[in-house]
């Protein structure tokens, strides 16, 4: 698969198997020869203003087919934070 197509594959897997609307791929990374980790960021709690959205991370691990292989949250914020200690 392209890498478009395995992002838009992370983004429906989200949404299918958490109920969220699919939201934005954040990153799309090789793991090793037949596997692709895509981040999805979704928002998990809506809230006036939308700044406080509570918005979840998650890393979706695909094989090279676009098969699921798993899913993980891997983090969890208000909309209004930054990405600390990333760079």
């Amino acid at each position: 698969m392209r890498p478009s197509e395995l992002a838009q594959e992370a983004r429906q897997q989200v949404s299918e198997m958490t109920g969220l609307q699919s939201g934005t791929v954040t990153g799309l990374d090789r793991a090793g020869e037949d596997r692709w980790v895509v981040t999805v960021e979704v928002v998990e709690l809506a809230r006036v203003p939308d700044t406080m959205d509570v918005m979840g991370t998650f890393e979706v691990t695909l094989s090279e087919e676009g098969e699921l292989v798993a899913l993980r949250r891997s983090g969890r914020r208000r909309r209004s934070q930054t990405d600390q200690g990333r760079g």
